[in-house]
């Protein structure tokens, strides 16, 4: 193109004046009109660049074929930033999607003479606080059960998708404190008579239940199902199970209030104690 232009040029020089632009301006208009034969312009680079094919994406079925074959194909789906940050979602754990462990029972085992009872609700801070209360208590831990998921988190929990219900597992000494204790201490905690929800915490995790270990405890908690029923005009939604497999949650969750909770007041978890829990610290 710069060559036409020259030779248009030097053509002009020994015409008259207005033939000579005539004549440039329509070698200039005819050059321009010409396609280049250089793949890439240096004088546009960016449009060139702008015109080179692009690849097209695959589509999610075809990158995984393409990831498994042994084709020379170099293309990979591209990773999102997010992910790699750790914002995305996660990859599952291939052990955790054995409900089979989730759904089996509750393998771990109390100190001698001691016995298990585990309660769900609603969140599980100020429940465990009320447990830790009750003369005969010896150890109460919160945790996840009655779930699909193996090893869940309190991510997952609160995601409501694995099913699981935050629960107290309460450890006591039958010789000191009687089972029916625990379900006063549990009926008095919170209603239950709202399906999935205990005031302003809404979802599946906060449901009302009783998860039991003998026999025994099945039928003190049914026969105290019934007379709760009586002093109440609404339906009780308890849910009374078998206890299944115990996920102890993490260990901020464990003893909050107690240690503080989130405004670091503590409050006490002294056998007998009546004072008012803050739910949330």
């Amino acid at each position: 193109m710069l060559a036409s232009v020259s030779r248009a040029a030097a053509a002009a020089s020994s015409a008259s004046p207005s033939s000579s632009a005539s004549s440039l301006l329509l070698l200039v208009s005819s050059s321009l009109s010409k396609p280049s034969a250089a793949p890439l312009s240096l004088l546009n680079p960016f449009l060139s660049l702008s015109k080179l094919p692009l690849r097209e994406p695959a589509s999610p079925r075809s990158s995984r074929l393409v990831a498994s074959s042994s084709s020379s194909s170099s293309y990979r789906p591209p990773m999102n930033i997010l992910n790699k940050l750790g914002f995305g979602p996660k990859a599952p754990d291939p052990s955790a999607m054995d409900s089979s462990i989730a759904q089996g029972p509750d393998d771990d085992v109390p100190a001698p003479g001691q016995q298990f009872a585990q309660f769900g609700a609603g969140c599980f801070w100020g429940v465990e606080l009320a447990f830790q209360r009750v003369p005969g208590v010896s150890k109460t831990e919160v945790g996840y059960t009655q779930g699909f998921l193996h090893n869940p988190t309190y991510e997952d929990v609160c995601s409501g998708t694995s099913n699981h219900s935050e629960v107290v597992r309460v450890q006591y000494d039958p010789k000191e404190c009687r089972f029916e204790s625990l379900l006063d201490a549990f009926w008095a905690r919170h209603d239950p008579t709202t399906l999935n929800r205990q005031g302003n915490d809404v979802g599946t995790q906060y449901r009302s239940g009783i998860y039991y270990y003998t026999p025994e405890q099945e039928k003190a908690a049914r026969e105290s199902l019934e007379q709760q029923q009586k002093l109440l005009n609404r339906k009780i939604v308890t849910e009374i199970l078998p206890a299944k497999k115990f996920y102890r949650a993490e260990e901020y969750h464990q003893q909050y209030l107690a240690k503080g909770g989130r405004f670091g007041f503590k409050q006490s978890a002294a056998k007998g104690c009546n004072d008012p829990i803050r739910c949330y610290g």
